[in-house]
């Protein structure tokens, strides 16, 4: 099954999770990482649940903190 991962097609040979996708996309700080399934915000105690189909997009999202202290 071909799905989009982050704008870039992934084959995948399964059905598969997206807790197993962080393993397989090799994402160094999943505990970090906001997960969009098909537009959809996943919440991360759902990783493990929720299934990647074939066509699904996935972004992985990270968000950071920053800026100047006046």
């Amino acid at each position: 099954m071909i799905v989009k991962v982050n704008g870039n097609e992934v084959v995948l040979e399964k059905a598969i999770s997206l807790k197993e996708l962080l393993v397989v996309q090799q994402v160094r700080t999943p505990e970090y990482v906001t997960v969009q399934l098909n537009n959809e915000f996943i919440s991360a105690g759902s990783f493990e649940d929720t299934l990647i189909k074939d066509g699904d997009e996935i972004e992985f999202l990270y968000f950071m903190g920053g800026g100047q202290a006046l």
